[in-house]
């Protein structure tokens, strides 16, 4: 899942973007309205974490601009107003959820998993090919009964490799769907991370490469 959090206050959104990068999520920060509809512009969002008081551009503008172009990116607007009117206002301009300041992290992190979830059509919440069964509700994975102590970004790595059914996934593919804005292929993340797994998922080997291709989950 990519998130975008856009919040003016530094410290407030570096403790957000951290919190769900720590719970698997690739998290990208903007810190006004215009810097928000640039990244909006190149990057495929599942949820838009939106402050509504932003320098720039409004948060109302923002919102009310991913709605007239059709992002399918779902909208959690924060504020420090948390009258009735405020929230109807918010959930008006098109926001899918609205949450006051000051918030507690698991809250807003159980909202933007459910908006999360609507962004994208439905999935099975566990995957199963080549032995190995991912249980993406309860964050647990096994090989043929075997637990499997995944890091969060192997556990996503995992994960994009067994919805993609045995297709082949490029590292461009796996970084775009797994670490944030600006990492490069050029960094090996996707070569260390695929390392390390493939060491937990022991033998036989099941993460196959395709020369010149990318990776798949054997069947």
């Amino acid at each position: 899942m990519r998130v975008l959090v856009v919040e003016d206050e530094e410290f407030l959104a570096e403790m957000i973007a951290e919190g769900l990068r720590r719970d698997a999520l690739a998290v990208d920060v903007a810190s006004d309205g215009l810097e928000a509809l640039r990244k909006l512009r190149f990057g495929a969002y599942d949820v838009l974490v939106l402050d509504r008081d932003l320098p720039g551009l409004h948060g109302d503008d923002v919102c009310r601009r991913v709605v007239r172009q059709g992002l399918l990116t779902r909208i959690l607007m924060l504020t420090a107003s948390g009258t009735v009117r405020d929230r109807v206002e918010g959930l008006g301009l098109g926001a899918d959820d609205y949450l006051t300041k000051p918030f507690a992290y698991d809250e807003l992190l159980a909202r933007v998993l459910a908006l999360g979830r609507r962004a994208r059509p439905a999935l099975p919440p566990v995957l199963e090919r080549a032995g190995i069964v991912l249980d993406t509700a309860r964050r647990q994975a096994s090989r043929d009964g075997r637990h499997l102590h995944l890091s969060r970004k192997e556990f996503a790595v995992l994960e994009a490799l067994l919805r993609a059914e045995g297709a082949v996934l490029s590292g461009e593919d796996l970084i775009e769907q797994v670490w944030e804005e600006h990492t490069s292929y050029r960094t090996n993340a996707v070569r260390v991370a695929l390392s390390k797994l493939r060491a937990k998922l022991g033998e036989p080997p099941v993460v196959e490469t395709v020369p010149g291709a990318g990776y798949r989950i054997a069947s």
